[in-house]
C-alpha cells in the first residue's frame, strides 16, 4: 500500500500521533478517525498478527473516509506499486521541485494530441453524405465539443469541488 493518505496514517501509527492523518479526512470524518486511531493503537500492542490487522482497519478507515469526502466511491486500499499513470508522478515531482515544466509539458502535449485527433476524426467526417454518416459527424461534433467545454470547466474548478478541501 502506498499513496499520500496511507503514507499519512502509517506516520500518525509510528509516530502515536493522530494529528499527522486529520489533514487527509474531513473536518466532519475526526472524530470516527479518531475513534478508528484509539482502537489501532490499542489492538497492535496484543502481538505481531493483532497489529497488522490494526494498521489495515485504520488504512481501510481513513481511505474510506478520505474517499468520500472527496465524493469518490471507496474500492478498498490498493497494494503498492498500482499503475497510477504518467501525471501523478509527474504532479509529485512538481511539488517536490517546486517547478512545473515537466508536467506542463506533458498535459500540454498529450492535451494537442487529444484535440488534434478528435479534431481530425470530424474533418474526415465533413463530407458526410448518408445519414448514418451524418449522425458521426454530429456526435464527432458534439463530442469534441462538450470534451473542450469538460476541459476548460476542470481547470476552472476547485480541485475537489463537491467534496472537501485539503487546504
Amino acid at each position: 500500500m502506498d499513496g499520500p493518505v496511507v503514507k499519512a496514517a502509517e506516520a500518525a501509527l509510528g509516530d502515536d500521533n493522530v494529528e499527522l492523518i486529520l489533514p487527509f479526512v474531513p473536518l466532519e470524518a475526526e472524530d470516527e478517525v479518531r475513534t478508528a486511531f484509539e482502537r489501532a493503537t490499542a489492538a497492535r500492542a496484543e502481538g505481531p498478527i493483532a497489529h497488522e490487522v490494526a494498521d489495515l482497519y485504520f488504512f481501510d478507515t481513513v481511505v474510506r473516509l478520505h474517499r468520500a469526502g472527496e465524493g469518490a466511491s471507496f474500492t478498498g486500499v490498493k497494494p503498492a506499486g498500482g499503475d497510477v499513470g504518467p501525471v501523478i508522478p509527474l504532479a509529485e515531482r512538481a511539488i517536490e521541485t517546486g517547478s512545473i515544466e515537466k508536467l506542463y509539458a506533458f498535459l500540454s502535449a498529450e492535451l494537442h494530441r487529444q484535440l488534434q485527433s478528435r479534431l481530425e476524426r470530424i474533418v474526415a467526417l465533413t463530407d458526410a453524405v448518408t445519414t448514418a454518416e451524418r449522425r458521426e459527424y454530429t456526435e464527432a461534433m458534439l463530442g469534441f465539443q462538450v470534451y473542450s467545454h469538460h476541459l476548460y470547466k476542470s481547470m476552472h474548478r476547485d480541485p475537489h469541488e463537491g467534496g472537501h478541501p485539503h487546504g
